[in-house]
């Protein structure tokens, strides 16, 4: 029996020894690891990013819109107001937008302050059929620096896509675009800082410069431009406070005008007009009412710097039985031989843009919004324009005889009958009530007014060719036009 029971456990022993190595190769399970984890560093939605000390937070929004008479090619928008169709058959009052978006944020800390990355990306269908997508931000901020594309330092206040639902033609704000920049930023007090930015010279509307050799100004709204190439950056300097009661800044831009050279052909021989140096000063702010209400205001003086008082600046608007006109340049300039050579003279525009927004409870708001812009050309240019009014050469349809290309398109008799002036001015003032029956979704109604206070206004026969389906036109007259858009807008974890 000893015999047996030796031989009974020396037999089993080895194998508890082998089950007892083998159970020690098993993979064990892992206690439970936070792998999200909450970043309080820098206000709500951020996260930790697992194994990492940078913090993330990713939002966005979807977003449809439905417009009447608010098209890109009528009120709304950065391209020309080209509004051929307006009481024709061919016209598109009706339209809608839908876009989506995607905005990521990071920032970790460093020994020198917060390192931060900042990418905003949109996809957008328009009718009819349009597809599009846009970077609108896509910047690098460390240690005061801010290298990318973001909203140009030289903007203070604007109610574009804030305050109202259109994208405002009254404004150059780059906020709803953003532009190229390399800026610093140094903080002189608390909330109050200083910054120079070098920045895209040709803004989301360029408006470039006029050869008037050329046909510069023709139907359509559009501009022929002898803009040379970009020789510098736009150089912008910001001086900003910011409080609990709200914001207030002012701002200093420089942009370089640049043609290329004299008479038709461009050539190197015939030399080229000397650079000029067109600027823009800006002041403005938001003001927090004690009662939880917003008011704001911005204005902005230009002279050969455009893009920053205005966007889409150029018109061709019709009427029922007139059109409304408006061209945009930066400067002019004209030469076909050293004898009539000039400088480039410089465009004056100025623009001033304001809102009021009203709480009237935690659901419900309503905002009152208006901007107005201002274009004129000093006398020389006025001189070169109006000397390429269509009409049999030496004859003195605006008191300056007609010679060269024929431009702008508007025949005006010799004795008068019109304004015989470039200049012109529009406005845009609306209002806009939005509903938010929940965080984070929208529902509301812009419901606006545009005015455009022609160039050239009067009236004589063959006044302004035909376009389109339109015959020819003989009265040109101030013009104006009222829009809607209504909008439905879910956003989750936006700043």
């Amino acid at each position: 029996m000893k015999r047996l029971a030796f031989f009974l456990i020396a037999s089993v022993a080895p194998q508890f020894s082998v089950s007892g190595a083998a159970a020690a190769d098993l993979p064990v399970k892992a206690k439970p690891v936070q792998y999200v984890k909450i970043c309080t560093l820098y206000g709500d939605g951020f996260y930790y990013i697992p194994g990492s000390d940078t913090c993330i937070r990713i939002g966005g929004y979807v977003r449809a819109d439905y417009n009447y008479d608010a098209s890109a090619g009528i009120v709304s928008g950065t391209t020309p107001n080209i509004a051929d169709g307006r009481f024709t058959r061919e016209s598109s009052r009706y339209s809608s937008a839908h876009r989506a978006a995607l905005t990521v944020d990071t920032r970790t800390q460093t020994h020198y302050g917060t390192l931060r990355t900042y990418a905003d990306s949109r996809f957008e269908n328009r009718s009819p059929n349009v597809d599009e997508s846009i970077l609108t931000r896509a910047f690098i901020q460390w240690g005061g620096f801010t290298i990318g594309r973001a909203r140009s330092y030289f903007d203070i206040f604007t109610h574009d896509q804030r305050l109202s639902y259109l994208n405002v033609r009254t404004t150059g704000d780059t906020l709803d675009l953003g532009i190229n920049i390399a800026a610093y930023t140094v903080q002189l007090s608390r909330g109050v800082t200083f910054s120079v930015s070098a920045e895209d010279a040709r803004r989301p509307n360029p408006a470039g410069i006029a050869d008037a050799t050329t046909a510069a100004f023709a139907v359509n709204g559009v501009t022929t431009t002898d803009t040379a190439g970009t020789s510098f950056p736009d150089f912008v300097a910001n001086l900003r406070v910011d409080q609990a009661w709200g914001y207030a800044g002012v701002s200093a831009a420089l942009h370089a005008n640049q043609t290329n050279y004299y008479g038709t052909p461009n050539n190197t021989v015939n030399h080229h007009p000397d650079d000029r140096f067109g600027w823009a000063l800006a002041g403005g702010g938001e003001i927090n009412l004690p009662w939880g209400d917003k008011l704001g205001a911005n204005v902005v003086y230009s002279l050969g710097a455009s893009g920053h008082a205005a966007r889409g600046g150029n018109w061709q608007m019709y009427g029922s039985n007139s059109v409304g006109v408006g061209w945009l340049v930066d400067g002019v300039f004209e030469g076909t031989s050293a004898a009539t050579n000039t400088r480039i003279e410089l465009t004056r525009v100025w623009s001033v843009n304001a809102a009021y927004q009203r709480h009237w409870s935690r659901e419900w708001m309503t905002s009152v919004y208006g901007g107005y812009v201002n274009v004129s050309y000093n006398d020389a240019a006025k001189t070169i324009i109006n000397r390429h009014l269509p009409g049999a050469a030496g004859t003195t349809p605006c008191g300056v005889p007609v010679a060269g290309a024929v431009w702008p398109p508007v025949s005006i008799p010799v004795g008068g009958g019109n304004s015989c002036s470039p200049n012109y001015s529009f406005l845009q003032v609306g209002s806009r009530t939005q509903w938010n029956p929940v965080p984070g979704l929208d529902i509301g109604l812009d419901v606006f007014y545009t005015r455009l206070y022609s160039a050239y206004k009067g009236s004589s026969p063959n006044l302004y060719p035909a376009v389109g389906s339109r015959p020819i036109t003989t009265v040109i007259d101030d013009q104006d036009v009222w829009s809607a858009i209504f909008r439905v807008q879910r956003s989750f974890n936006r700043s």
